[in-house]
């Protein structure tokens, strides 16, 4: 009475080789359909599920052909339901590999090195006056050369008198019968190229030749190329020598040079009490024996100036006249001592020179620069008499470079040498 208990279901349809085979049925509907196979009442189609495609399934019907359903295309990362029988495997989603940093993966990279900021040059203190100052005391010092000058462009008319006025002018301010030629030449040549008819425009003219003229002598010192540099200083009884050491020290000082001061004048009484006062107010350090032999004296102050590590070393030597010829002798010892000392020394040789003395003034230079070889001078004094035009002729006949000019007593009053500002201020 149960033997439709053992009734089979009908066989399977063959599976298509074509088809993977269909999944299993899910698990909540098992028993209803295994009741339904026993009893032939053939299976209710399954609900799909969600978001998944059924696989194509065989009916009871056999008149009815099987269809086949297009699988929907899952959208992009969203994983698919398990289907009962998916036309093929679903292909596992791809994840996007999780971006990389460059950055974070390399070592950071280090910054470049810094290039070094350039050192800025050292300038000198400002005084409160700055170069304008100067210049109006320069003119004040140079006025009386001025005067006798520029009283020749006061007339109306550009004509042979005027040149032989300017001729005598140019003579008595001590420039010289070389340097007066050369510049009367030289201005009647821009006078002429100028088409001037304005006595007061060869006054300009003038102040442009004579700059050309000074413009040889516009030079700087050197320091730094070798350590210490080494500075012999000569000149004259009177001419300003030790202050001048004094001023030098300053200026140097100013611009962060280390200075080591020698007193090697050891005849001229006080002397070297003066040059110690001197390196007293520069706070600088000084190298001196009582009565010692000058070339010893230069000797120890070199060798203690590149012990020490000085910038520079400044040896003041006793005033003499170049007609004394022992006297220039020992000057000529004091030098190749110091070669002994330092094999490049001295660096420089100045020679320092009264602006009052005139013509004498080149005398002293031809002197001493046959002498000691000069490398340039220091002109002092230049607010005296009427004598600025020496550097004229300097510049004609012997054309060493003028590093300072100096019109007074003060520390501030030694400046360095500009062709231009001492045209224009001794033709203001």
């Amino acid at each position: 009475m149960f033997s439709f208990l053992k009734k089979k279901s009908p066989p399977p349809p063959a599976a298509d080789d074509t088809q993977p085979p269909a999944a299993a049925p899910a698990s909540t509907g098992g028993a209803m359909s295994r009741l339904r196979s026993m009893f032939g009442l053939g299976e209710k189609p399954a609900a799909p599920a969600p978001a998944a495609t059924a696989a194509p399934g065989v009916t009871d019907t056999p008149a009815a052909p099987p269809t086949t359903a297009t699988p929907a295309t899952p959208a992009p990362d969203t994983p698919t339901a398990e289907a009962s029988a998916p036309a093929a495997p679903a292909a596992p989603a791809v994840q996007p590999a999780p971006a990389t940093s460059t950055a974070a993966s390399l070592p950071p990279l280090e910054p470049p090195p810094a290039s070094p900021e350039p050192q800025a040059k050292p300038q000198a203190p400002d005084t409160g006056e700055g170069r304008q100052g100067w210049l109006a005391r320069l003119k004040a010092g140079l006025r009386k050369t001025s005067l006798s000058i520029t009283t020749v462009f006061t007339g109306t008319r550009i004509d042979d008198a005027l040149y032989e006025e300017l001729e005598e002018a140019l003579l008595l301010a001590d420039a010289g019968v070389k340097a007066t030629e050369h510049l009367l030449q030289d201005l009647k040549r821009r006078v002429k190229e100028a088409k001037a008819t304005d006595p007061a425009a060869v006054k300009d003219l003038l102040a442009d030749a004579l700059t050309d003229m000074l413009r040889p002598l516009e030079k700087s010192i050197v320091i730094g190329a070798h350590e210490p540099t080494v500075i012999m200083v000569a000149g004259v009884n009177g001419a300003g020598k030790t202050t001048s050491i004094g001023k030098l020290t300053k200026y140097l000082a100013d611009h962060d040079q280390q200075v080591l001061l020698a007193a090697a004048d050891t005849f001229r009484a006080a002397a070297r009490e003066q040059l110690g006062v001197w390196a007293t107010r520069n706070t600088v350090e000084i190298v001196s024996q009582a009565g010692g032999d000058p070339a010893a004296v230069s000797f120890d102050a070199v060798s203690a100036g590149k012990a020490r590590g000085k910038d520079v070393v400044l040896v003041d030597t006793a005033g003499r006249l170049p007609t004394q010829l022992h006297l220039m002798e020992e000057l000529k010892k004091i030098k190749r001592v110091i070669t002994k000392a330092d094999g490049t020394a001295p660096h420089e040789v100045l020679l320092v020179i009264d602006g009052n003395t005139g013509q004498n003034a080149l005398h002293q230079v031809k002197a001493f620069d046959e002498a000691l070889g000069l490398t340039g001078l220091i002109v002092t004094k230049l607010d005296g008499t009427a004598k600025g035009g020496v550097l004229a002729a300097i510049a004609q006949e012997r054309p060493i470079p003028v590093y300072f000019i100096g019109v007074g007593e003060q520390v501030q009053d030694l400046q360095t040498f500009n062709a231009r500002e001492f045209a224009q201020a001794l033709l203001s």
